[in-house]
């Protein structure tokens, strides 16, 4: 039986729809996110789930028990903001105490767990330092062990990490990950990075308008995107019309469809048996990081990407290039 489930989820404001017909299975210790572009209804979910906000329509259950009418502190949920919210005059022990002092665990019980929990997130040096004396990822750590300590059934985590500068981003997220497993925990994820998404997920929910576009691991959903709206959100894959393709290409494609996708990765310049080519003139090329980005006009304008090389790497700007693709890696869009 699945660990929380909800079922049949709406939710509206007046006259306008957040959120439609939202379905999702999840089971314990699951890392689970939800992504997506601003506004299409992803913290919603969470506020939901937490008792915060109330739902149209629907049902929620955690380990079978329907949460309609529980209140908040009931739910055994905990969450985690953006924004820190630390308390200011207490000390990092003392923040990360106060859900355990508001449930009456004895003195003893609460010191060696703040004692565990501060040792998990790498802060035990800091128990006796106050917020303004930590940076902004330790304080997202603070948050972090004070949602945890109290032992919840899911754990919600509202773009936690979208304040951070990329570089302490991405170790809080390795650390997030470890912990989770460690830990065992259930947990969702709010954030419309993808990056984010697919570094610390077991599933990925991608959200639109209010409903859910698709669902997977994130291999499943970077290498299969269903539809265009996914393509386009993961990726930076090449959306092309069929029509467009098929001049490309020379041949006529198969499937019945109207549009397809082809990751800029999966382009390259060296052909191999059974590939097909797709011409182009090199207008433009960016590097980020180990990755170059050539954009090419062609029938229409579609992007290459490689890895950066020292040596051996040279696309001159204005001349015609033939870019190879495997036939499985154009992929059908619905």
């Amino acid at each position: 039986m699945s660990y929380l489930v909800i079922e049949g989820l709406h939710k509206k404001y007046g006259q306008s729809t957040v959120l439609t017909n939202i379905n999702m299975d999840i089971q314990k210790g699951e890392f689970i996110t939800l992504l997506g572009p601003s506004g299409c209804g992803k913290s919603t979910i969470l506020r939901i789930v937490a008792g915060l906000t109330d739902a149209s329509a629907g049902k929620i259950t955690i380990e079978g028990k329907d949460m309609s009418g529980v209140q908040p502190k009931d739910r055994q949920v905990g969450m985690v903001f953006q924004s820190y919210a630390l308390f200011p005059n207490m000390t990092v022990q003392e923040n990360v105490a106060f859900g355990l002092r508001m449930q009456k665990v004895n003195a003893t019980d609460i010191e060696q767990r703040v004692q565990e929990m501060l040792a998990l997130v790498h802060l035990s040096e800091k128990a006796n330092a106050y917020p303004k004396e930590l940076s902004g990822g330790q304080q997202q750590r603070v948050a972090l062990a004070r949602a945890l300590i109290v032992r919840p059934k899911v754990l919600l985590l509202d773009e936690p990490l979208s304040a951070l500068d990329a570089q302490i981003r991405k170790k809080l997220q390795a650390d997030l990950r470890a912990i989770q497993r460690k830990l065992n925990m259930t947990m969702i994820l709010v954030t419309h990075d993808q990056e984010e998404a697919m570094a610390v997920s077991d599933r990925i929910f991608v959200m639109n308008n209010g409903s859910i576009a698709q669902n997977g691991t994130p291999t499943e959903i970077y290498t299969r995107p269903d539809n265009e709206f996914i393509a386009n959100f993961i990726g930076h894959y090449n959306v092309f019309t069929r029509q467009a393709l098929e001049q490309m290409l020379g041949v006529t494609l198969l499937e019945h469809c109207s549009k397809f996708a082809i990751r800029p990765e999966a382009l390259h310049l060296d052909q191999r048996d059974g590939d097909m080519c797709i011409a182009g003139i090199a207008k433009q090329s960016l590097m980020n990081g180990n990755i170059i980005r050539t954009t090419f006009d062609g029938e229409t304008m579609f992007t290459m990407e490689q890895l950066h090389q020292q040596q051996g790497y040279s696309i001159e700007m204005g001349k015609s290039y033939k870019c190879y693709v495997a036939k499985e890696d154009v992929i059908a869009l619905s």
